[in-house]
């Protein structure tokens, strides 16, 4: 009897495909990573490290005690936090009342700054003459050095002396007796002021560009339908410049709650309450108790505030853009 045997079945392994071969890097492809790296390095050291570094302190118990040796001072946690939150306590309290100022010292500043800015903006837009006369002088403040323009302020709201008591109590003869403007309650009104004077022409000069974008042959056509002058700024300045508006409300917010040359200049050392502005709060926290522990935890608590308007802010638009 034959046996019927199954035929072999041989596969060949396929032919190993050769290596890949990289491609040569193309000449100069290190220059874009050599421009940016000063960039970065700058970066690291003016705000990542003193970012880490303040972090860092603000969980230990770093006063003047140990101010010369910062390895040696103890960590305390929690505990700057839990005073710098405590409203019951001193040093809350005063952090609470120093915050709310600056809440409702961000809130005039930027919406009146923003409103002059635009004012001017749409005023100048049109061709008349001295327009870029004007243009220029409503630039000066914020063209002139930050320090040499406070300090012009600080002497013309002196009591005795200042230009604004002379012209309107000497001048114009209004009754009364000559008011402090640097310390008392007059001083939240006095910092406003100087802010405004100061951060109102960045707004003009952001809105005017975003103008410059929008075509005169919309207002042209709205004119011929009827539109007044205020139609036409509600229903075509507005939305086309809304993308200038988003950024500069943002950038306006955050230089504005940030703010301490404004208060360190008219003030000193010695701010009174009505003008004390949580960045100035800080650093008298920080450098006249030499307490930089509990400075560092109000300026983490600072940083993560600013962090959480602006992300709510940025994806409230972001929504508000989508659906439209």
């Amino acid at each position: 009897m034959a046996v019927a045997t199954a035929p072999t079945i041989t596969t060949e392994a396929p032919p190993a495909s050769p290596p890949k071969r990289r491609r040569p890097r193309p000449s100069g492809w290190w220059l874009p990573y050599a421009l940016l790296a000063p960039a970065i390095v700058f970066e690291l050291v003016i705000h990542v490290i003193p970012m880490v570094t303040g972090i860092w302190m603000s969980f230990l118990k770093l006063t003047k005690a140990f101010i010369s040796n910062w390895g040696n001072a103890p960590v305390t946690g929690l505990k700057n936090y839990q005073v710098a939150l405590d409203f019951n306590g001193a040093v809350g309290s005063a952090l609470l009342q120093s915050f709310l100022v600056t809440c409702a010292f961000t809130v005039l500043v930027v919406g009146i700054s923003w409103t002059l800015g635009m004012a001017a903006a749409v005023a100048l837009q049109g061709k008349f003459f001295g327009r870029g006369f004007f243009r220029t002088l409503f630039l000066v403040p914020y063209a002139l050095p930050m320090y040499a323009g406070i300090i012009a302020w600080k002497f013309m709201l002196q009591k005795d002396t200042g230009a604004i008591n002379h012209f309107v109590y000497d001048n114009l003869g209004v009754g009364g007796e000559k008011p402090f403007w640097l310390i008392g309650n007059n001083s939240f009104a006095a910092v406003v002021v100087v802010a405004i004077w100061r951060l109102w022409p960045f707004a003009f000069l952001m809105l005017m560009a975003g103008l410059q974008s929008i075509p005169t042959d919309v207002y042209e056509a709205s004119a011929v339908d009827g539109a007044k002058p205020f139609r036409q700024w509600r229903s075509i300045t507005l939305p086309m410049v809304r993308p200038v508006n988003m950024v500069l409300l943002l950038v306006m917010f955050l230089w504005t709650f940030n703010d301490f040359n404004t208060p360190f200049v008219l003030f000193g050392n010695a701010q009174p309450p009505a003008g004390d502005l949580i960045s100035f709060h800080i650093y008298n926290a920080s450098f006249l108790t030499w307490n930089f522990g509990s400075g560092a935890a109000m300026s983490v608590m600072l940083l993560l505030f600013l962090l959480l308007v602006s992300g709510i802010y940025l994806i409230v638009l972001n929504r508000r853009s989508q659906r439209a």
